[in-house]
Formats: C-alpha cells, structure tokens, sequence
C-alpha cells in the first residue's frame, strides 16, 4: 500500500494550519478521490430495512438525507474543528443561518441573553426584535467594558454574543475575561469570529463555548459562495443540529465544495491580506483627508494591546472616517477604480462601502447612534492586490474629496 493513502495515521493536532487545511480531511470519504467529489444526491439508499433505521436514527449522518449531512459537509467539518480547535462543526447555508440557528436552539422563553452594542446588523436585528418576540429578555452592552457584562448578569442569564472584531466598527471585545465572568455560572458564550477568522484568531483557546462564521466571507475567500458553520463541543453540536434540521438552513452541496475548495488557501490567503491591510491602514492614517483610521493593528486603536494579546494577525477590514461628511464620503468611495463597492469582505479582491449608505437601509438612527456608525464611515476589506496599487488607487480617489 502507498504510505500516502493511509491518512488515518495523521494526527490533525499535531499539524499547522497550512498544513490542516490540505489534509484534515483526508480519509472522510475514502472515495480514492484526490480532488473530493460533489454529492448532489439529496437523499442516499440504504441496502436493507436494518441500515436504513440506522441511518434514520443516527443525529448528523452524513449519507441519509442532506439536510441531516452530506458527505461533502463531513469533510468541511472536519477542516472547520481542526481548525478553531474544537470536538466537531456543523455547517449551514449562510453565516446568518448559523447564528440564528444557534441561538433558537440555545434559548428559550424566560432566558435573559447579553449581546454587544456593536453586532453586524442582521444580528442585532435578532436581539432587537427576534428574541424577545419569542419571551426571551436581550441587554445590550457596551463591549470595551467587561465591567457592562459582569453588571448585565442575571440569574436567568444563559447566552453571551460576542463579536470581535465587531462589523464595522472593529471594536476588540475581551474574549478571556468575558469566558471568566461565564463559565462559573454555566453561561454559554457564542463568539462570532467571521471578521478575525480562525487563522488569526481561536475563541476556543479563550474557554468560548461555540463559534460561529459568516464561510461566505474569508473561509470561501472568492465571493462565489454563501455558507454558514458552527464550531463547538459534540454536546451543544447535538442541541443545535436538532433546530437546524427544523430551521433547514442547508449547504448546498455545490457551496459546500466551493467553501472546502476555498479554505484550502485559507492561510496563504490570510497572511498576504494582514500585511496589505496594516500597511494601508499606516498609509490612510498619514492622508490628511482621513479623520480617523479604525484597525486592531495599529498603536493608535484604543485595544491594540488586547487585539495583540487575542489575535494573531488583524485581518482583512479597515474603518476609517473621511472629513467632509457623508458627500464627501461618497464621492470618495465612488472614485476608487480597484475596490468594487460591494458588501461582504475577507475576498481575493477588495470591497468597499460607505456603511452608512449600507446600514441605514435596515437600522434607523438610533440603531445607528447605538452601533456607532456615523455618516462619514467606510468600511474598506484588503484583498490580495499589490499594496502600492492599493495605495496609488486610495490616493487618487482622496483627490477628490
């Protein structure tokens, strides 16, 4: 037998992330494919009566019916465990569907949750409206105050959202100490770790009980897939699992494959767009028609320091704020010939928004005062283009403000 092919012998804990991302899942399937294979079967035959009440009766079988698993999903899942560190994954068919899913199955009536004051906004959406239309009690809090966390505590207190860094703003939330003020009240945290990704950043490590990823963004890492996944323990995995078939946020197989074929470049990926992104951030603060710069990576953030203690790399995502107000803003964000101004982030190319204009389709003014979004804010994500045709284009745009 060829050495190669006897994958079983790996031990995942033992790999780097470069490394991880090619081979945590080799010997899932054992199809002899190198390349993994697509399975666009919805449903999967059982070859007798007794298999079949197997696979019926198994949580997350991966050949039953794919809303409950597919093979492909198994691969991924593997990959997405090796990687935020944790006993197993689950995925979905959007980042939204993994943190609904998650909290439906979570909470219920009677349930006191805390949440950030900054959260993208489709969670905040969830605890404005969502959860306490279903008898659940949400606090929100400032989240650069762990003191705001330990004051919101209640008896009936079950889950914490964090997010960090939060969308748009890149306020850094203390994950250790949030973990610390949790875990001795039996207090589930639920981290959103989409803008850090797990390359720069593993809540797990910190005690944080689920993650939760928007896939669509730096894990698929090219713009063409919409994908959610849920890191976590076997217990709380089973707890969600069983909502998730009732929600039906499923991954397409297709997606699926996509996202596996994405996070093979994962690290490379995320290395080349934490140096474009430092250097442009260093580069914006020098401009003199920036108001402000907002990056986990520069001195100048108010939590550089938590951001170096917590992360490994500062990602993708630079705010910052151009004087002259919301025209000027625009007129800027409309002169830029390389950064496609679109939402998502964590791509092969830039994107950019005057998050603003993007935001107060959905949140009204006082949402917005709440999330800190003022109208002069853009939210820039560095892709992999050279960084001094990145500064070049910025530059020229500027001219214009």
């Amino acid at each position: 037998m060829n050495k190669r092919s006897n994958h079983e012998e790996l031990n995942p804990g033992e790999l780097r992330d470069e490394t991880l991302v090619i081979h945590a899942d080799d010997g899932v399937t054992n199809d002899g494919t190198v390349a993994p294979a697509i399975y666009y079967s919805a449903t999967f035959r059982a070859q007798d009566a007794a298999e079949f009440a197997d696979m019926a009766g198994t949580p997350r079988h991966p050949r039953y019916y794919t809303r409950y698993g597919n093979p492909v999903h198994e691969r991924l899942k593997k990959v997405m465990a090796e990687l935020e560190g944790t006993e197993t994954a689950l995925v979905t068919g959007s980042g939204m569907g993994a943190i609904a899913t998650t909290l439906l199955a979570l909470v219920s009536a009677g349930d006191h949750v805390i949440a950030q004051t900054r959260h993208y906004m489709s969670t905040a959406k969830i605890m404005d409206e969502m959860l306490p239309r279903f008898g659940v009690e949400v606090t929100v809090v400032e989240q650069a105050d762990v003191t705001a966390f330990a004051t919101a505590i209640r008896p009936n207190t079950k889950l914490i959202m964090v997010e960090s860094p939060a969308n748009p703003t890149l306020v850094v939330t203390d994950l250790a100490a949030v973990v610390e003020l949790a875990r001795p009240r039996g207090i589930i945290v639920v981290a959103d770790n989409t803008f850090a990704s797990p390359i720069n950043q593993r809540p797990h490590d910190l005690g944080v009980d689920v993650i939760v990823h928007s896939a669509t963004k730096y894990l698929g890492g090219h713009h063409d897939l919409t994908a959610g996944v849920i890191c976590t323990n076997e217990e709380l995995a089973e707890r969600i699992w069983h909502t998730h078939i009732s929600v039906g946020s499923v991954l397409s197989p297709m997606d699926a494959w996509l996202l596996l074929r994405g996070l093979r470049t994962l690290p490379m990926r995320i290395e080349r767009i934490n140096t474009n992104a430092l250097a442009l951030a260093e580069f914006l603060e020098a401009q003199p028609q920036i108001e402000r710069v907002y990056y986990p990576g520069l001195p100048s953030h108010p939590q550089h320091e938590l951001a170096k203690r917590q992360m490994r790399g500062f990602g993708a995502v630079i705010a910052f704020a151009i004087k002259g107000g919301y025209d000027a803003t625009q007129r800027f964000v409309s002169a830029l010939k390389l950064s496609s101004n679109a939402v998502s982030l964590g791509g092969v190319d830039s994107l950019v928004v005057h998050t603003a204009a993007m935001w107060e389709g959905v949140m009204n003014e006082e949402q917005m005062r709440t999330a800190g979004i003022p109208s002069n804010f853009v939210r820039y994500s560095v892709g992999i283009e050279h960084i001094d045709d990145l500064k070049a284009d910025v530059l020229q745009a500027l001219q214009v403000v």
